[in-house]
């Protein structure tokens, strides 16, 4: 049998804005508790939480953003990062996501690529000061005005509406194959990618992730993962706000014991997460202490789930019911997840099954052949879920979306008879680290800016904690100083985010290659393995 799968075609797509869907539910489920935020105990209903989505909309207009003018956003998650997906959902302006821990460097290249004329940032965030970073690199970008949350200029923008603005009508004119939301995704030219998500692609992918998971309006999902990313803003928010489900927003950055004590204050049905944050729950002190009885499921992705960890999610969190889901950015994300029903083979061995309204197919890297099932090969995704595009990169776009539609994914998989998919690699040399994707090119882009840095390859070797860590070899110009992971890492912080800055730094003569010049990293991941006694 073919390694192809179709999803089911029931219940039908939703083909219908953000905003529209927002409001539907609204009117449907007004006086249900839509959004809790923990730290501030601010609690709002439907009917309320629309209330400041439509405020915010109306200042947004007030300030002159347009219909498909670009937001940028930079904050950890907290009320006013949901409030602002919405509001610009409402006005058809392109909210773009900027991931918290980015540093100078990205910051200033997101604002520049996707074109921002308005940004909305936190004022700091764990050791990052924003409005310093963020006075740094204003000059240099077309960005018209920043507002910070929390501080007067959040109350001057909200105060500038003058209550003649009409969001309705905005509203009224936008479809859902409109562009809504730019994601950045790392590169491997050496700067991310913007994958602009259109209202049909994140819409549908959050409402039918929860679906699968059996969401209704009696829900309460806790979202400790990041809202920059599609598992907090789609899975998490949109998965909510399509069944009238509670949004409960822990804190701003994953603290596990927070975490389990926002489960068992709010009484949460659900909880997201990577395998990393829910080995640090199960591990936190006094986990048994908690209450959790109130779990019935909750998704992991991000990375395999050891299955030990697996049974204490179902055994000692309630979670009978929690699923694996396998996606990227590009396809809004999901593309394959476990059912509720299925076995504990399935939640750990595999990735799931294809999605609703999805397509999927493990092709041969050489000729594009749909293989058969069990033969390793590529796995292309398409349908409603594959992005529009890069943003104003054509050509990135053709590379990754075929001319028939197909995302291809670059992950190496086997579809099982049942359907059921398995990652057994990467084509390309991502490092998957405690769930945030890192392509070793950007940071060999970045270490190359050292001045005693001649050449240098990053590869990801194994680690217990975040799945893989980087390890950075390194050539030095002649006559440089001695240079270790320590000055490495003090020259990449700040600059790059913390989880791309490489844990170790071998100093080398030369790199592995094969006889027409090409690195060995295979060879390099083997090698340090060995030296850094990692086996």
């Amino acid at each position: 049998m073919e390694s192809y799968a179709r999803g089911e075609t029931e219940p039908a797509l939703l083909e219908e804005t953000i905003g529209a869907n927002f409001e539907r539910t609204v009117a449907a489920f007004g006086d249900r508790e839509a959004l809790v935020e923990v730290a501030s105990g601010r609690r709002w209903t439907y009917t309320s939480l629309n209330e400041d989505v439509d405020a915010l909309a109306r200042a947004l207009l007030a300030a002159g953003v347009a219909v498909g003018d670009r937001v940028g956003i930079w904050a950890p998650n907290c009320a006013e990062w949901t409030l602002t997906q919405y509001a610009t959902a409402k006005i058809g302006a392109i909210l773009v996501n900027i991931n918290p821990a980015y540093r100078t460097h990205e910051l200033a290249y997101a604002l520049n690529q996707s074109g921002v004329s308005l940004l909305i940032s936190a004022t700091d965030f764990k050791t990052s000061d924003y409005r310093a970073m963020v006075a740094e690199v204003l000059p240099a970008t077309a960005v018209r005005r920043v507002v910070f949350i929390g501080d007067p200029t959040w109350e001057e923008l909200l105060a500038g509406a003058s209550g003649d603005e009409d969001v309705a009508a905005v509203l009224a004119t936008l479809a859902p194959g409109d562009p809504i939301n730019i994601q950045y995704t790392s590169g491997t030219t050496g700067f991310p990618k913007g994958a602009t998500l259109s209202h049909r692609n994140i819409l549908n992918n959050g409402f039918f992730v929860t679906e699968t998971i059996n969401f209704t309006s009696a829900d309460r999902l806790c979202i400790p993962v990041p809202f920059y990313h599609c598992f907090g803003m789609v899975m998490g928010n949109l998965g909510c706000t399509t069944h009238g489900a509670t949004m409960v927003i822990p804190a701003s950055g994953f603290d596990p014991v927070v975490t389990l004590r926002a489960i068992q204050d709010e009484r949460c049905t659900g909880v997201y997460g990577v395998p990393t944050m829910f080995i640090a729950m199960q591990n936190a002190p006094g986990f048994a202490s908690y209450d959790l009885s109130s779990l019935r499921t909750g998704i992991m992705a991000g990375s395999p789930c050891p299955v030990e960890v697996m049974k204490r999610c179902i055994d000692d969190m309630h979670m009978a019911e929690v699923s694996i889901a396998y996606g990227m950015t590009e396809t809004s994300p999901v593309s394959t997840q476990t059912r509720a029903d299925d076995d504990l083979d399935r939640r750990t061995a595999t990735i799931g099954r294809v999605h609703p309204h999805v397509e999927i197919k493990i092709v041969s890297p050489a000729s594009g052949e749909i293989l058969e099932r069990g033969e390793p090969g590529e796995l292309c995704t398409r349908g409603y879920s594959v992005m529009l595009g890069y943003w104003d990169d054509l050509e990135k776009t053709a590379e990754a979306v075929d001319a028939e539609g197909w995302m291809h994914t670059g992950d190496l998989a086997v579809m099982r008879e049942d359907g059921y998919a398995v990652i057994v690699g990467r084509i390309k040399d991502m490092v998957i680290r405690g769930g945030e994707n890192i392509y070793p090119r950007e940071i060999e882009e970045f270490l190359y800016t050292h001045p005693d840095i001649e050449d240098v390859q990053v590869v990801g070797v194994p680690d217990e904690r975040y799945g893989e860590e980087l390890c950075a070899w390194v050539r030095l110009k002649p006559g440089a100083a001695p240079l270790d992971a320590d000055a490495v890492r003090e020259f990449a912080t700040g600059r790059l985010a913390h989880y791309k800055i490489p844990r170790y730094v071998l100093v080398v003569e030369e790199f592995p290659m094969t006889v027409t010049g090409k690195i060995r990293k295979v060879e390099m991941r083997e090698e340090s393995v060995r030296v850094l006694g990692l086996g």
